[in-house]
């Protein structure tokens, strides 16, 4: 398992490669990478995220954790990022690695929710027209709450 909170950017193709070798006694491996949505009715300048380091790391090993005993996994692997980021940057990866395909979907399914909804991660969205907190969504709520 390995959790990763970081300022700069991360090589998508090098941590999926990174993740995924050697792994001959898993059938499936997912990721899914979060980046940066620009909004064309409402265009955004950049996107800054926010935490407190230590609190984060384990809020994130803390639902890992949960997802490994939870879904037959080999690994999990979570970074996300923190600082000043634009439109089409990468905010997040989450991969997963089962002996089949169904708990490693669900698993990292389980771990994007949990990031979307209830990580300590807070973002605020600046734009031509000004600034402000990015607030908690009730769709995001109901993704978690199937778990």
């Amino acid at each position: 398992m390995r959790i990763v909170v970081q300022e700069q950017p991360f090589d998508l193709g090098a941590e999926a490669n990174a993740f995924a070798a050697n792994r001959t006694d898993m059938g499936a491996i997912v990721t899914f990478t979060g980046v940066v949505r620009d909004d064309p009715e409402k265009p955004l300048r950049q996107m800054m995220i926010e935490h407190y380091p230590g609190m984060t790391e384990r809020a994130l090993e803390k639902i890992a954790t949960e997802a490994r005993a939870r879904w037959a996994l080999g690994d999990v692997l979570v970074i996300h990022r923190y600082g000043p980021m634009r439109p089409g940057e990468q905010i997040m990866m989450v991969a997963t690695a089962a002996p089949h395909r169904k708990d490693a979907f669900e698993a990292a399914e389980y771990l994007m929710d949990y990031l979307k909804s209830r990580a300590p991660f807070w973002k605020k969205e600046q734009g031509a027209d000004g600034e402000g907190w990015v607030a908690a969504k009730d769709a995001d709520e109901d993704a978690l709450s199937r778990w």
